[in-house]
């Protein structure tokens, strides 16, 4: 997600974990999606990322992608406090849309953790936002590749033990042989 009307931290995210190259110079659109088939814990499963512009222009669009979601990354920049303030706009918009009852699987990522010498979010405050929230937070830079697979990966296993637990809430019973399925074709993250 990306913070109203700018590039933003989260512009190289989903292109490095879906290619291995840096782009300089990426412009996003309204929406990017991508596509990929992962190894998770031994099991093949295929995720649609969808990159979603922060723009009020496309609020309805967003909501729809926000409605379809499965797990969602709250991507802000730490050069950037107005980023990380808008992180909580965003995660206002996924729990009004969503209206779950039950946690939605949900990162905080602050990205751009090469740049630290042009901080302006401390990790206490990112952490405390995260701890509020009762969800992890993770520092990554797409420049160099750190945690980019980690956030992902962590996002894609509790999108699993949300639908294991749902699967089993439903049936009385624990993991069912349709559930490696259903995660396989429905995984998607914003």
């Amino acid at each position: 997600m990306r913070r109203p009307g700018a590039l933003s931290a989260f512009q190289f995210i989903p292109k490095e974990f879906t290619r291995v190259e840096f782009v300089e110079d990426y412009e996003p659109t309204k929406a990017d999606s991508y596509r990929k088939k992962v190894v998770l814990d031994g099991e093949e499963v295929q995720i649609d990322i969808l990159d979603t512009a922060g723009q009020e222009d496309y609020a309805a669009i967003r909501d729809n992608y926000f409605r379809s979601g499965e797990g969602f990354l709250l991507v802000f920049s730490i050069t950037e406090q107005e980023s990380f303030t808008a992180t909580a706009e965003f995660r206002e918009q996924i729990l009004r849309v969503k209206s779950e009852e039950d946690k939605i699987p949900l990162l905080v990522v602050g990205n751009k953790s090469d740049l630290e010498d042009r901080r302006q979010v401390s990790v206490d405050d990112a952490r405390g936002k995260a701890e509020e929230w009762s969800v992890q937070y993770v520092e990554t830079s797409a420049k160099t590749r750190a945690n980019v697979d980690k956030v992902f990966f962590d996002l894609m296993r509790e999108v699993r033990a949300k639908k294991m637990s749902e699967n089993k809430d439903k049936n009385g019973k624990g993991k069912n042989k349709n559930n490696k399925k259903s995660f396989k074709e429905r995984c998607c993250l914003l």
